[in-house]
């Protein structure tokens, strides 16, 4: 195996770490009587609280100490990670169990376990009080014309002082869901008045029938909670809130029945190709596959709110409360090229309806793809989704491979400049990472690894050639992380272009690897047990740049900063306070491509297009009203419901319409790549669309431009610009 890849997955370092959490657990429980000795699951959960919290102590690579303080933190989460929207819990609960708020932490050390047990029988028993407040709470007509607001954001309040601002509390969400659904009805009726067979419907008649539908989804929510949240479920949310305070990336993953938001439907099946995960109780897109059927669409978007499931033109099933297993067995549940029809709710509170033709994913459209872009110069663009490598295959797929052939076309071509586009990019593979960094730049090291209480380890390009020599604009966004982010300040620590993006990448700088508790690979430190024990995903090392700067939290901070649509949105990683801090370490030695300042002007001529630009003050001012709208309490108030509703997609709209080009830029395939791209009328139509997308984006525009001004940069050209 690659050196690289066996810094972090060698049989070697699982040994010592076995010995070394083995000595740990000596030391830590010699102490402690035979606490184990007891009526499961007491006995089951308690070992793996010690094992689970033994091997964060001895192996995590910044562990927050195991004392009083993470105990009075673990209790406040365990509560919030059970009760989301503080809509369960009361504020006498949290009074009562603070009891535990000092010996969470010795339970972990060793004694017995008793918390959890508290803590849940409180949980279960309100939520089963909480079970019978919607019924008699949507029997009833609402009135919208009273002037109430809701503050939706469970953060921004407390838990329930009692029970009767509870049931309040109830009153007012379920009026709110009604009062969506209502408006909807409304809308519908009135779109559908010249339609053939059109039968007009009273307001009370929708209102009735908007109270019927959220009772529905109520129903399915209580009965997948009550069914999904057994006692071994909610050890897991115990265990987590753990994990999660070390790290967002420390994760422990029980034996069976992995929680349902693992569920997806990935593009080896015939389905959509999409991500999806359970968020109190609404069934939410995590993902896209990139090639995949929702993919090409374009309609369906991440943070979507699947609401409703057809098969063609049949009835939807509402799956609002769904279990994500059940709703994932209905939207793949066909063959190759049948139709669903996925009603989503979009962030803004927008319904609609999409029409998807299942298909089986064609991986190939996951990998590296680059076309020409013909404007004041000749461009080369290429497109790389995931540092992806397949392991279990010599001649598998690798990404630096691809990405190296990919170069050699442009070249063909003769592009006079290169724009890398990593928006979107979640990582993969290191190895993969550190040989594509290497294709432009001579040897040289690419980035630094450090383990805890290590001596940084440097990741060195070794190959002296350099595939590409010519301008060079990196593009990322948000959601650029890991191995994106190390690849992104490579070429910025060594001044070998110029990085272009959002405010900053991801800012996830770390590296983990899935343990076992037990079993033939696992720790196995309490001996053989009768039971599996499950798997913590552990965060062991950190990345850092060669100038020394950690890329965790910070991210890369891009040469020319364009604003962002999704700004407002709070997914970095600076924006979970569990995050590791970020740090430095000595620098590398290595020699700048070009001068320190070769890129300044430039950098500094397209900031000041991009302050100027009346495109992105615009998409600014958007993005910055709904940072705004997404703090504040909502009206529960019809009328200004509907204002409400009517400024939000008002400025979706215009979002949608400010991040395309009015004059679409001119995108061509590469001369070697029509044939293959012609073979099948899908091939064609999948790229027919894959150019339509980059041909309207104005952040590609933004990035054209800067590769303009390099190539122009003292009248040379890449053949004549020799690094």
């Amino acid at each position: 195996m690659h050196k690289i890849a066996s810094i972090i997955m060698s049989k070697k370092f699982l040994t010592s770490l076995i010995v070394f959490v083995c000595i740990g657990l000596l030391i830590a429980f010699s102490s402690q009587g035979k606490a184990d000795n007891q009526d499961e699951p007491k006995a089951k959960f308690s070992k793996i609280l010690k094992a689970v919290g033994l091997l964060i102590q001895e192996a995590h690579f910044s562990p927050q100490k195991i004392d009083d303080k993470l105990s009075k933190e673990v209790l406040a989460r365990v509560m919030k990670d059970l009760d989301d929207e503080k809509t369960i819990f009361l504020q006498s609960d949290v009074k009562t169990l603070s009891k535990y708020s000092n010996s969470i932490d010795d339970e972990i050390l060793g004694k017995q376990l008793e918390s959890f047990f508290a803590i849940n029988e409180v949980y279960l028993a309100r939520l089963k009080e909480t079970a019978e407040l919607y019924l008699p709470i949507l029997a009833k007509p609402f009135d919208f014309s009273a002037d109430e607001k809701i503050m939706l954001d469970a953060d921004k309040r407390d838990f329930p002082l009692n029970e009767k601002e509870r049931a309040d509390l109830w009153r007012k969400r379920l009026k709110y869901a009604v009062l969506s659904k209502y408006v909807e009805l409304l809308d519908e009726r009135d779109s559908s008045k010249t339609k053939k067979d059109f039968i007009y419907k009273a307001d009370s008649t929708l209102e009735r029938e908007a109270r019927d539908k959220v009772r529905k989804q109520m129903d399915r929510y209580f009965s997948t909670k009550k069914t999904r949240e057994t006692q071994e479920e909610n050890f897991s949310v115990f265990i987590n809130a753990i994990t999660g305070l070390m790290d967002p990336h420390t994760n422990y993953l029980p034996p069976i029945d992995l929680r349902a938001f693992n569920e997806s439907m990935s593009g080896r099946f015939y389905g959509i190709g999409a991500q999806l995960k359970e968020d109190d109780g609404r069934i939410i897109i995590s993902n896209l596959v990139s090639g995949g059927p929702a993919w090409k669409g374009g309609e369906l978007k991440e943070n979507d709110e699947i609401i409703a499931v057809g098969q063609g033109s049949a009835e939807p099933v509402d799956v609002t409360g769904y279990a994500v297993a059940d709703a994932v067995k209905l939207i793949r549940g066909a063959e190759k090229g049948t139709e669903v029809r996925l009603t989503v709710k979009r962030i803004d509170g927008s319904i609609k309806v999409i029409k998807i033709i299942r298909d089986e994913v064609n991986l190939e459209e996951t990998f590296a793809k680059s076309a020409i872009i013909n404007g004041k110069h000749k461009i080369g663009y290429i497109y790389l989704p995931e540092f992806y490598a397949d392991f279990e295959r010599p001649k598998g797929a690798r990404c630096a491979v691809d990405v190296a052939k990919e170069i050699e076309k442009l070249k063909a071509e003769n592009v006079e400049g290169i724009l890398f586009d990593l928006r979107g990019n979640g990582g993969g593979s290191l190895y993969d990472v550190v040989q594509m960094a290497g294709l432009f730049i001579s040897s040289g090291p690419i980035c630094q690894v450090k383990g805890k209480g290590d001596s940084p380890n440097i990741l060195p390009d070794k190959d002296a050639k350099i595939q590409y020599d010519g301008p060079l604009v990196v593009m990322v966004d948000g959601t650029s992380a890991s191995a994106s982010e190390i690849f992104a300040a490579a070429i910025q620590d060594y001044k070998r272009g110029v990085i272009v993006g959002a405010a900053s990448t991801y800012g996830k700088g770390t590296v983990q690897r899935n343990i076992p508790l037990n079993g033939p690979d696992g720790l196995n430190i309490f001996g053989n047990d009768d039971f599996e024990m499950g798997t913590v995903k552990l965060t062991l090392q950190k990345f850092y740049r060669i100038n020394g700067g950690a890329t965790q939290l910070r991210g890369v901070t891009p040469d020319v900063i364009m604003p962002d649509r999704f700004d407002y949105l709070k997914f970095r990683e600076k924006d979970n306070p569990a995050s590791l801090k970020w740090d430095e370490i000595p620098h590398a030695e290595y020699d700048l491509v070009y001068p320190k300042n070769y890129f300044d002007n430039i950098v500094a001529n397209t900031n000041e297009e991009v302050k100027q630009s009346t495109v992105f003050n615009a998409i600014k001012s958007s993005v910055n009203w709904l940072d705004k709208y997404n703090n504040k309490d909502f009206a529960l108030n019809i009328s200004k419901y509907k204002a409400e509703q009517k400024q939000l997609k008002e400025t979706f709209k215009s979002l949608d319409t400010l991040v395309k080009l009015k004059n679409p830029i001119t995108i061509v395939n590469l001369n070697s790549d029509t044939a293959k791209i012609n073979s099948t009328e899908d091939k064609i139509e999948k790229n027919k669309q894959w150019i339509k997308v980059r041909s309207s984006d104005v952040y590609i525009d933004e990035s054209i431009k800067v590769l303009d001004r390099m190539i122009l940069k003292n009248g040379l050209t890449s053949s004549e610009a020799k690094l």
